[in-house]
């Protein structure tokens, strides 16, 4: 992509209502633009993050066993009725033009469970693991700390169906691990985080990631590096696993739960199968969701210093920024640059190409730092003096040169 043809540019002065980190550095990077609060728009480079951490997320769903659907936004009111879910106070609510309610899911358990029971009849159609990543909507009376808590944003939700417990905890299980998985592919460093269960479970988990600017507080053991939520903590507070009773109290950001459901919703849709003896037995279930958006936030507010984001490799919008400093150029020619540009498409690297003639040096490099890509590559009359181009990793102060003709190889 070349930075003269988006159409985007990169922001210095912006609201002074973004006070997270994450929405300062993502609104002056051309990344997300504010609709309202809670509410943003992904733009170009914003959109390309954003499609990185959905696939990783689908690809480690689908090794799991998951199969991917696409679930409607609105649901009927008689839904959520149907699981004593009517009175929300986050519901977004609307009405048809004949006065019948419907609901902007805030969650997908009143159309999945309707769903699954159209076909799951025996024990030979369990279990079965059902998910999607879509749109949701949450009327948060505190939208704010930009992507990390929004009124509209986006989740993966998968929800497993099983013949008995012993089945679901297997399954539980197998969820945790790719969860830790994915989110170390997305480069978070998650804990997995003891909470209420609530009436269904004596604990479900959350995975937390430590940031000193959090909006959530866990008490760590250090000693087997797993952590319990605030809001189940007391007086006698000790580890769930070793029994550790010294914790540290921590701040961090919650970017996935998962919850041993059993059967609190499948029980009011008498979602049942026949099992091996004939008899009817109400389906059990988990469910296990992501937050995309807050995710994103998540990793800038983890990988970032004060020029701006410093991507990780995996969900950078590009793997390159080319910056061009030539002076000298031909007409009707190419610049040297250009050159490499196209080369390195068509290896297959992903690369930022800024092309910008009307900007100076110094704004190219600002820019590369607050955009964050993994790699700076700049080409100017120096450089070419010795047929190299000058490379830089964003996480680094050094540079080196490697000859043009070893780029590729070098970045490969």
């Amino acid at each position: 992509m070349k930075l003269s043809q988006l159409f985007t540019k990169t922001r210095r002065d912006i609201s002074k209502d973004e006070a997270s980190t994450n929405a300062q550095l993502l609104t002056k990077g051309g990344f997300v633009d504010k609709e309202m609060a809670g509410i943003y728009t992904y733009l170009p480079l914003g959109l390309r993050v954003y499609k990185k951490i959905e696939n990783i997320i689908r690809e480690e769903m689908e090794a799991i066993g998951g199969q991917e659907v696409l679930m409607p936004t609105l649901t009927s009111i008689e839904n959520y009725k149907t699981t004593g879910r009517e009175n929300l106070d986050v519901l977004f609510k609307t009405k048809l033009y004949n006065d019948a309610e419907f609901v902007l899911n805030q969650s997908h358990e009143e159309v999945v469970v309707p769903l699954s029971k159209q076909f799951v009849s025996s024990y030979r159609d369990l279990p079965l693991y059902i998910f999607q990543i879509q749109n949701k909507f949450r009327n948060e009376p505190r939208a704010k700390s930009g992507l990390l808590r929004g009124r509209e944003f986006i989740m993966k939700d998968l929800y497993s169906f099983h013949t008995d417990e012993k089945d679901l905890d297997e399954y539980y299980e197998l969820a945790k691990k790719a969860y830790f998985k994915l989110f170390m592919r997305m480069g978070l460093e998650p804990i997995l985080t003891f909470a209420s269960g609530g009436t269904f479970s004596k604990y479900s988990h959350e995975f937390q990631v430590l940031t000193e600017v959090g909006e959530d507080e866990i008490y760590v053991c250090e000693k087997c590096n797993v952590a319990v939520n605030k809001e189940i903590i007391n007086e006698n507070n000790f580890c769930p696993k070793c029994k550790n009773k010294k914790l540290k109290k921590k701040k961090s950001i919650e970017v996935g739960n998962i919850f041993k459901l059993k059967d609190k919703y499948s029980k009011p849709f008498g979602l049942t199968f026949k099992n091996k003896e004939g008899k009817n037995q109400i389906v059990t279930m988990g469910c296990y969701g992501i937050g995309l958006s807050r995710a994103i936030g998540s990793v800038v507010e983890v990988h970032h210093d004060e020029k701006g984001i410093i991507w990780p490799e995996s969900v950078a919008p590009f793997k390159v920024h080319l910056i061009n400093l030539e002076t000298k150029k031909q007409k009707n020619r190419k610049t040297k640059s250009e050159e490499i540009y196209n080369n390195l498409q068509k290896a297959g690297i992903e690369v930022l190409f800024d092309d910008r003639e009307d900007v100076s040096a110094g704004q190219k490099f600002s820019d590369a730092d607050l955009i964050g890509c993994p790699v700076r590559l700049v080409v100017s009359e120096k450089t070419l003096e010795k047929e190299s181009v000058e490379i830089k990793k964003r996480n680094s102060n050094r540079t080196e040169l490697v000859k043009i003709n070893n780029l590729i190889k070098k970045l490969k």
